[in-house]
């Protein structure tokens, strides 16, 4: 049963300002993403689709990043074939089992100036 769809769209050129910033960048990424996106010939892309995913997540959650949750609690990944998978730690974890959450699909796209990521959550 699919528990809840989020979709999200961000701004390449503002992430990438953004992750100018280091802490910004603390804040909101984990230290596996923050590696793989400064890996990439265009780091902002894969910071941008990142963001997206995490404001997409919590949109399909239904709650907002809110109640003790964090950015950085939702870290984006990629398996052996390149396939993006979400990690969920911390309070954010509690939350997903609270709501019987089993499964998180996800979805990025990336282009000069626009990136933007899609989540469905099932039980």
């Amino acid at each position: 049963m699919i528990i809840g769809i989020g979709t999200d769209i961000a701004e390449v050129p503002r992430i990438g300002k953004s992750i100018e910033n280091n802490s910004f960048k603390e804040k909101v990424f984990s230290k596996v993403e923050i590696a793989y996106c400064e890996s990439k010939a265009n780091a902002a892309e894969s910071f941008a689709a990142r963001f997206a995913a995490k404001e997409a997540f919590f949109k399909a959650l239904g709650t907002g990043w809110r109640g003790g949750m964090a950015f950085n609690e939702v870290e984006v990944v990629n398996d052996e074939l390149g396939k993006p998978t979400l990690v969920i730690v911390g309070t954010t974890a509690e939350i997903i089992k609270e709501k019987n959450i089993k499964v998180i699909h996800v979805s990025l796209s990336h282009v000069k100036d626009m990136a933007m990521a899609t989540v469905v959550l099932e039980g």
